[in-house]
C-alpha cells in the first residue's frame, strides 16, 4: 500500500472513510479482497507470497493498513514480511499501542514501514523510521511512503479530496469522489517532489496517486466506508500493467458492534 487517505471521526455519518492505492510489482501474487478462510471475521486482500495483507478490517471494528517507507534504493530483505504486521493485528486482541510497542522491539525484523492500526474509537500511527507511537487525532489524514501527514503532492491533493466528502451523505457519491483522486495519474511538478534518495526520474514516476508502470504500479484502488450504524461498504478495483483494469468487487456487511460517535 503506497497511499492511504482517510477521514477519522470527522464525518457526521461515517466515522471512518478510507481511500487507498496499493502499489506493488505485478508479478507478486495476491488475492482479491474478501473474508479469509482461516480468519472469517477479517475482510481484506491477501498477499499470496507471504500470507499477510496491506489493509483489512475485522468485524469487531479493528482496522489496520501499512505502507512501505522509501529511503533510497532497497537494501537487504528483512527476515519478516511487513504484511504480517497488519494481519497479526487484525487477528489479535491487543490494543494498537501495545501491539506497536512489541513491534518496536523487533524493529530490525522488518524493512522500513509506516502503519496505522486501531479501531473506530482510537487509531494509532507507528513507523520503524519514526520517533515513537502516536495517537491519530480526529480529522483528515494522509500517508504515503513516509510518515503520517508528510505533505507529498499526492497526500496533499488526496486529503483535499477526502475533505470535500465531509458534507456528502450518500456512499456512492463519496466513493465516486475518492476513486477520482485515486485514479489521478498526473505527475507532480519537480519543485514539489520529495527527495527520498532515488533518482529524479523515478521520483516523477512515483509521484502520482495512481502509478501505471510496466512492471510496477497501482494494483488495487480501495474505498472503505464505515457508517455510524456499523454498516461497512468496501469497493475494490484491480489493475494490471500500465493501469489496465482487471476487475472490481463491492461488498457490504455489518460490524458486530456499532462505533461510538461523538459530536
Amino acid at each position: 500500500m503506497c497511499l492511504i487517505l482517510f477521514s477519522f471521526r470527522a464525518h457526521r455519518h461515517f466515522p471512518l472513510v478510507v481511500a487507498a492505492n496499493r502499489d506493488e510489482h505485478y508479478s507478486r501474487p495476491a488475492a482479491a479482497a474478501g473474508f479469509w478462510d482461516d480468519h472469517p471475521d477479517i475482510y481484506g486482500g491477501r498477499d499470496l507470497e507471504k500470507g499477510g495483507t496491506w489493509m483489512g478490517i475485522h468485524t469487531h471494528g479493528r482496522f489496520a493498513a501499512i505502507t512501505n517507507y522509501r529511503e533510497g534504493r532497497p537494501g537487504a530483505v528483512a527476515p519478516r514480511s511487513r504484511g504480517e504486521l497488519v494481519s497479526g493485528f487484525l487477528a489479535g486482541d491487543a490494543a494498537a499501542a501495545d501491539y506497536f510497542g512489541k513491534a518496536a522491539q523487533s524493529v530490525h525484523d522488518y524493512n522500513p514501514f509506516s502503519m496505522i492500526a486501531g479501531d473506530l474509537d482510537h487509531l494509532v500511527f507507528y513507523s520503524n523510521r519514526g520517533t515513537g507511537i502516536n495517537l491519530v487525532t480526529p480529522g483528515i489524514h494522509g500517508l504515503s511512503n513516509h510518515l503520517l501527514d508528510t505533505p507529498w503532492p499526492k497526500v496533499t491533493v488526496g486529503c483535499a479530496a477526502v475533505a470535500a466528502t465531509r458534507n456528502l451523505e450518500d456512499a456512492d457519491a463519496i466513493s465516486a469522489t475518492l476513486f477520482a483522486v485515486l485514479a489521478d495519474r498526473g505527475i507532480a511538478q519537480d519543485a514539489s517532489l520529495p527527495d527520498t534518495g532515488i533518482d529524479r526520474q523515478r521520483e516523477r514516476e512515483l509521484s502520482p496517486p495512481f502509478i501505471s508502470g510496466e512492471h510496477y504500479g497501482t494494483r488495487t484502488s480501495t474505498v472503505l466506508l464505515v457508517h455510524a450504524s456499523g454498516d461497512v461498504f468496501v469497493h475494490e478495483k484491480r489493475f494490471g500493467p500500465h493501469g489496465a483494469p482487471l476487475g472490481a468487487d463491492a461488498r457490504a456487511f455489518r460490524l458486530e458492534r456499532a462505533p461510538a460517535i461523538t459530536s
